[in-house]
C-alpha cells in the first residue's frame, strides 16, 4: 500500500506541476478561451479512449504491467510538451499523455485486488490522498517555475520537472511494487471472450445501481472539471492573477482534499456511509460553485475552494468504492476502466461547455451552470440511497468480519488477504 501511495503522489506532483499554467501556455500560442478548454480537454479525450482498454488489460496480465507502460508513455508526453512550439504540438503532447494514462483506473483497481469490501472506501480515500497531496506540491511547484507573469511565463522547466518526476514514479514501479493479481485470476480472465467498448459500456451499465452511480460520477467530474478550465482564465480577469497565484491556490485545494481524503473519509463514511456522503458532496460542491462568481477578498475565495475540495474529495471515493462493492472480483479492472472512462468523458465535454459559456455568457456562467447540475446530482444521489446501502449491506455480510486494511500484505500476491 505504501509503495502504490507513493508511485500515485509521486506521478500526480508531476500531472499538478502542468495544471496552473496550461491555460497561459494556450494563450501563449495566442488560442481563444474556448480553444483553451478544448486543448485541457485533449487530454481526458485520450484518456476516454485508452481507460477501457487498460482496463481490460490489466485483468489479463496484471497491473503493474500496465502501470509501467503509462508511466513511460507519460513521461515522453511531458518532454513533447516542454517542447512544443506550435498550438498543434501542445495538442498533441496532451492527446497522447491522455492514451497513456492507464496509471489512474490501474491503481483503483489495484486498491480493489488488495482490500475488502470493509475497508475498501478507507483504500479508496488513501489513494485519494496521494491525488491531494500530488495536487499540494504540484501545482505550488509548477507555478514557481512558470512564474507569476502569464505573458512572460517559462513553459519548458515545469513540463521538463513533470517527465523527471514520472520518470522517478516508474523506476520506483519496475523496482518496488508487486502485482496484486494472482497468476490464476489473471487465466481465467484471460481465457474470456474479448468484449469491445460498446459492451464492456452495456454490461456495466446493465448492473443494478452500476447504472446511476457512473452517471453521478459524471456530472459531478463534469461540473469540477468545467471549473478547473475556467478558473486561471477567470482569476486572469477578475483578480489579475498569473500562473503562480494560482498554482498556490491548486495546492491549497489539494491540501483540503488530502486531509479529507487521507485523515477524515474512513471516519466519515463509517459514520455517514457512502450514499449519504455523495450527498453532503453534491451539495458542497453546488455551494461552493455559487460563491465563486461573488468572490471580492481572497478570504471569500479561499472559503468557497475549501466547500468545494470537500464536495469532490468525499464523491469521489464513495462512487468508487460503492461501484466496486457492486462488481466481482473478476471484473474489478474492467469496471473501474469502465467508470473511468466515463469521468474522463465528463473532463473532455465538461471543459468544453464550460468554455462555451465562458466565452459566449461571461466568465461567471460555467459556475452559475455547474451549482444547478451539481443540485440535480444531490436529487439523485438521494434517490439511491436505499439501494446503495443495501448493497453495501449485501457485500459486507459476504466479507470476513475480521479484515482490516492494516492487515493487508503483499507477501502473498494471490488475492486480497485479510
Amino acid at each position: 500500500m505504501l509503495i502504490l501511495f507513493l508511485i500515485v503522489f509521486i506521478d500526480l506532483v508531476g500531472f499538478g506541476i502542468i495544471i496552473p499554467l496550461l491555460p497561459f501556455y494556450g494563450l501563449h500560442f495566442d488560442a481563444s478561451p474556448f480553444i483553451v478548454a478544448l486543448m485541457m480537454a485533449t487530454y481526458s479525450l485520450g484518456q476516454f479512449a485508452a481507460a477501457p482498454f487498460w482496463g481490460r488489460l490489466s485483468d489479463k496480465i496484471g497491473r503493474r504491467p500496465v502501470l509501467i507502460a503509462s508511466l513511460f508513455g507519460a513521461v515522453l508526453s511531458y518532454i513533447w510538451l516542454g517542447f512544443a512550439t506550435t498550438l498543434w504540438m501542445l495538442f498533441a503532447a496532451r492527446l497522447v499523455g491522455g492514451l497513456m494514462a492507464g496509471n489512474i483506473a490501474t491503481a483503483f483497481a489495484y486498491i480493489a485486488d488488495i482490500t475488502t469490501p470493509k475497508n475498501r472506501a478507507k483504500g479508496m480515500g488513501i489513494v485519494g490522498a496521494a491525488f491531494g497531496l500530488g495536487f499540494i506540491a504540484g501545482p505550488a511547484i509548477g507555478g514557481i517555475l512558470a512564474g507569476p507573469d502569464p505573458i512572460n511565463a517559462d513553459y519548458q522547466t515545469p513540463a521538463f520537472a513533470a517527465a523527471g518526476l514520472s520518470f522517478v514514479a516508474l523506476v520506483l514501479t519496475i523496482v518496488r511494487l508487486k502485482e496484486s493479481l494472482s497468476v490464476e485470476l489473471r487465466a481465467e480472465l484471460a481465457a474470456r471472450p474479448k468484449q469491445n467498448r460498446i459492451t464492456q459500456f452495456k454490461d456495466a451499465m446493465g448492473r443494478p445501481g452500476i447504472g446511476l452511480l457512473v452517471a453521478l460520477s459524471f456530472l459531478a467530474t463534469f461540473v469540477f472539471s468545467g471549473m478547473e478550465t475556467t478558473f486561471a482564465m477567470w482569476s486572469s480577469l477578475k483578480l489579475g492573477w498569473g500562473p503562480q497565484q494560482n498554482g498556490y491556490l491548486f495546492a491549497f485545494i489539494g491540501v483540503i482534499a488530502a486531509l479529507i481524503q487521507g485523515g477524515a473519509i474512513g471516519r466519515l463514511t463509517k459514520r455517514f456511509g457512502e450514499a449519504n456522503l455523495l450527498v453532503q458532496g453534491a451539495v458542497a460542491l453546488a455551494i461552493g460553485m455559487a460563491m465563486i462568481p461573488f468572490t471580492e477578498s481572497l478570504a471569500w475565495l479561499l472559503g468557497a475552494m475549501v466547500v468545494i475540495a470537500y464536495g469532490f474529495s468525499v464523491i469521489n471515493p464513495a462512487l468508487n468504492s460503492l461501484i466496486s462493492l457492486r462488481t466481482e472480483a473478476t471484473n474489478q479492472g474492467q469496471m473501474m476502466g469502465v467508470a473511468r472512462s466515463a469521468t474522463t468523458m465528463a473532463r473532455v465535454v465538461g471543459p468544453a461547455w464550460a468554455g462555451v459559456l465562458f466565452a459566449q455568457l461571461g466568465k461567471e456562467w460555467p459556475y452559475y451552470a455547474g451549482t444547478v447540475l451539481m443540485l440535480v446530482v444531490a436529487v439523485l444521489a438521494l434517490r439511491s440511497l436505499k439501494d446503495n446501502e443495501a448493497a453495501k449491506a449485501k457485500a459486507l455480510s459476504e466479507a470476513p468480519d475480521d479484515a482490516s486494511l492494516d492487515d493487508v500484505s503483499l507477501e502473498d500476491t494471490s488475492a486480497p488477504m485479510d
